[in-house]
């Protein structure tokens, strides 16, 4: 995934999930395992570590040589699940963060995606906007949520369906309402009231802001 930025402040992507062909590249949080049953060889990559203070590490695969299952990405505040091998269940996404800057409570951010499964039990999506895994053939792409930083959910090798992509991230201020915030050109952003303060929300975009 892509990072959100604001000014010295980076919040970085997730990572990729893992897949029995390669492993790939870590982030904020780690993607999950993959293993891969070829005849009696299997071959397996663990889950990605996740970034001090961002995320937590993708769950682990297992190593024997009947498992095509996958790990559940890492969240934001948890670790991803392993998969059961012995039960054919694919790891579950880390739960995410909780962050009421919005007002309110039960507000998540960055949940993992859940681990792919060919033909038995796929895992879930971590809350805070992780995609759940693909499991059968009515399965559509399982995208993070949209402005969560959720990450996507695993696929399936036989049924050719690719991996969900992860939610785009957000950046959100709170301040107090004597303050005027003012938007630049190339943000997308909107404003709220929440009790005495404002809180603007930006979902896309590059630019500045300043305050008067």
């Amino acid at each position: 995934g892509g990072d959100s930025v604001l000014d010295t402040i980076t919040s970085l992507g997730g990572g990729a999930g893992n897949s029995f062909y390669a492993a790939y590249p870590a982030g904020g949080s780690g993607g999950g395992g993959a293993g891969g049953n070829f005849g009696s060889s299997a071959t397996w990559n663990d889950g990605n570590l996740g970034t001090a203070n961002q995320g937590f590490k993708g769950g682990n695969t297992g190593g024997s040589s009947n498992i095509e299952l996958g790990g559940g990405g890492g969240g934001a505040s948890a670790v991803g699940g392993n998969s059961n091998n012995s039960s054919y269940i694919s790891g579950n996404g880390g739960a995410g963060l909780e962050v009421n800057i919005i007002g309110g409570t039960g507000n998540y951010y960055a949940g993992g995606g859940g681990g792919g499964n060919d033909s038995n039990t796929a895992g879930t999506g971590g809350i805070g906007g992780g995609g759940n895994g693909c499991q059968g053939t009515g399965c559509t792409q399982p995208n993070g949520a949209t402005n969560t930083g959720g990450g996507g959910g695993g696929g399936m090798r036989y049924t050719s369906r690719t991996n969900g992509f992860g939610g785009s991230g957000v950046v959100i201020l709170r301040y107090p309402n004597t303050k005027t915030i003012t938007v630049g050109a190339g943000l997308t952003a909107t404003t709220a009231a929440v009790g005495t303060d404002s809180v603007t929300t930006f979902t896309a975009g590059t630019g500045t802001i300043t305050f008067s």
